[in-house]
């Protein structure tokens, strides 16, 4: 791992020692939000697997009533009676926040243009159409909850992604390259303060040797007297 481009002096060192400590930190704080993201995430999937499968088994039984209606009445009647709505339904979306990540909510509001009454004559309708109208208005609710469900889990699904690659950056790049760094600044502190250590000794040295150069010369002077 290739080590950061600093100067080797315990200043430096100090600082990539504090940064390296707030990435530690910081690298547990996003595990911690990772895994949190991913308990979320899979709560969400299991919620909306359920659903989509309720969904798609009723929706499955909605399109054989059609069929069957379809076939026992005149299309263009059929497409005369299902020209008006029976209900008007607005959708008001909110949101909440999850692990930092904003999913929507979906409230929904629906009016029903006469109570109990449907939007077509029943003089040339068959009761097929009826089921067919009722069942597909009974899975509105589901489905629009797994619409809801299937965003949150595409969003907490991006989240998950970028805060993975936060992780291995700090996991993989960063924290490694502040240890390197550490350890050549180190090594290096080390091997200037050996080398001072035997500055010092060497001009000791030179030092006791002058002294004792003296000492005889000064001898060999009181001899000579």
């Amino acid at each position: 791992m290739a080590q950061l481009k600093v100067n080797p002096t315990r200043m430096e060192l100090k600082k990539i020692q504090g940064r390296y400590q707030t990435a530690r930190k910081g690298h547990k704080l996003l595990k911690d939000k990772r895994d949190e993201l991913m308990r979320q995430f899979l709560e969400v999937v299991r919620e909306d697997k359920v659903l989509r499968e309720r969904v798609e088994a009723a929706l499955s039984h909605v399109y054989g009533s059609f069929s069957v209606a379809g076939a026992v009445s005149d299309p263009q009647m059929l497409k005369e009676a299902l020209m008006c709505p029976k209900k008007d339904c607005s959708i008001d979306v909110s949101h909440k926040n999850v692990m930092s990540v904003i999913v929507p909510v979906f409230h929904v509001a629906v009016s029903e243009n006469g109570a109990d009454a449907c939007n077509y004559g029943l003089a040339f309708t068959s009761g097929e159409l009826d089921a067919a109208v009722s069942e597909l208005s009974g899975i509105q609710e589901d489905l629009i909850r797994m619409a809801e469900l299937e965003k949150s889990a595409q969003l907490l699904a991006e989240e998950i992604e970028r805060t993975r690659r936060r992780v291995n950056a700090l996991e993989y790049i960063m924290m490694p390259s502040y240890l390197e760094t550490i350890k050549a600044i180190k090594m290096k502190l080390d091997e200037n303060e050996r080398g001072n250590t035997t500055r010092l000794m060497k001009v000791k040295d030179m030092m006791v040797q002058a002294q004792i150069q003296q000492r005889r010369q000064e001898d060999d002077d009181s001899e000579e007297t």
